[in-house]
């Protein structure tokens, strides 16, 4: 999957991209917004992270 950011300032000329963008989706295209995908690669890269039980995060939180 090929992923491309665009930065766009005017809103008219935004509502006709996003229009087009609208149409492509029939054949595959997907529209994520820069804060979703930010999102999505974070969590991603969690995935392989070490995870703690839930319940040993929270003692450590009441102990601060």
């Amino acid at each position: 999957m090929h992923s491309l950011v665009i930065n766009i300032e005017n809103n008219s000329l935004l509502k006709k991209v996003l229009w087009f963008l609208e149409h492509l989706k029939k054949d595959g295209l997907e529209i994520t917004s820069q804060e979703d995908f930010e999102d999505i690669r974070l969590m991603n890269e969690a995935k392989g992270e070490e995870t703690i039980p839930l319940e040993d995060y929270l003692k450590n939180e009441s102990c601060n």
